[in-house]
């Protein structure tokens, strides 16, 4: 133990330590120590240190989370190791071997090496993966570049969606570096987490957060004056699924009305609807004020179930998996193209069937 800790300890001891079972004051008799059955009182500063080393993962672990920083990080750290949850020699003897837990699509592990956590970050699909066949970083601020696209090239507007990009690892981290690299891949995650175990999480609700709407995203408001609770059941149920977004959805109708579909099982809370809920909601808003109308088409059984499939393979992204040679499945390419070629005409129209539009 480095004296760097012990003069720590000594300094707080002034104010008094009560952390995970270690009990450290100073008193006019001189300084007490206490871990478990090991109580020792009058001791010297020569006393306190050996008291100290006799209790090394003790005092390291008041140490370690003792630092400054922000009572988010803090917690957060302690959530990876399961410090709340396990006594102190368990949780030590665990972090030799390496402690790893899941935030959204991330594995978080951290290792006890010569005395110090050191942390590692990556995505959860290379958990089995060499980190020698994985692209390192050790900066932080890497991570805002490396998570703007997924696997495909495609740019990521919602930074909780499902498509963080797979292959890299941040190795060899300091506590703060961990949880500065966590909140560069899924930002405020930490801060609401925390928030909401504190119970102070701020939800902005459905309703109140549409009222604040101005400029060209004001229509929503006009879903309020028109069966909005159904409008927006649809909407969270189209965008706030697991599937969609690693967020869990705390935020409803209002705050007296909770919405019927289910907000997700995310360790981190979403606490108002997103951006992106925002402009696809201002979308749909203008679509649903179009009138129904009644078309006829000719379509056999088993187009009709094809038709449906095609829509249910896009809204889950199956598309991709859906091999060429899979001529079985009613969303295959040559499936879709044969319809195609059958029930459209040259205008696009299925079975030549002219869309009726409000103002014709």
């Amino acid at each position: 133990m480095d004296e760097t800790t012990l003069a720590a300890l000594r300094e707080a001891a002034a104010d008094g330590i009560e952390y995970d079972g270690l009990r450290v004051a100073e008193t006019d008799a001189g300084y007490e120590f206490a871990v478990a059955a090991d109580e020792r009182t009058g001791l010297d500063a020569d006393g306190l240190a050996a008291a100290a080393r006799d209790h090394p993962e003790h005092v390291d672990n008041w140490y370690t989370f003792s630092r400054p920083r922000s009572e988010a990080r803090t917690a957060f750290l302690r959530w990876v190791e399961g410090a709340d949850d396990h006594a102190v020699p368990e949780r030590y003897e665990a972090l030799r071997e390496g402690v790893a837990r899941a935030w959204g699509q991330l594995r978080v592990s951290v290792t006890l090496e010569d005395g110090d956590r050191t942390y590692e970050v990556r995505h959860e699909a290379d958990v089995d993966e060499p980190v020698a066949d994985l692209d390192t970083y050790t900066d932080p601020l890497d991570a805002r570049s490396l998570v703007k696209y997924d696997d495909r090239g495609r740019y990521r507007p919602l930074k909780t969606a499902p498509s963080l990009p797979t292959g890299w690892a941040f190795v060899d981290l300091a506590p703060n570096d961990l949880t500065a690299t966590v909140e560069q891949i899924y930002p405020a995650t930490v801060e609401n987490w925390y928030l909401e175990r504190q119970g102070d999480l701020d939800i902005s609700h459905w309703h109140p957060t549409m009222q604040r709407q101005s400029g060209i995203y004001g229509v929503v408001k006009t879903w309020d004056r028109n069966e909005g609770y159904e409008h927006v059941n649809w909407v969270a149920e189209a965008c706030c699924d697991d599937s969609q977004c690693l967020k869990r959805r705390e935020w409803q109708y209002d705050e007296d009305t909770p919405l019927d579909v289910d907000g997700g099982d995310g360790e981190f809370p979403c606490r108002e609807p997103c951006s992106l809920v925002v402009t696809a909601a201002r979308k749909w808003t203008r679509l649903e004020g179009e009138s129904t109308r009644t078309y006829e088409f000719d379509l056999t059984p088993s187009e009709k179930e094809q038709v449906e499939r095609i829509v249910e393979a896009v809204a889950d992204g199956e598309t991709e998996q859906i091999r060429e040679a899979d001529v079985k499945d009613p969303a295959n390419r040559y499936r879709a193209r044969f319809l195609r070629a059958k029930r459209f005409d040259d205008a696009g129209n299925l079975s030549g069937t002219p869309t009726a539009r409000d103002d014709e």
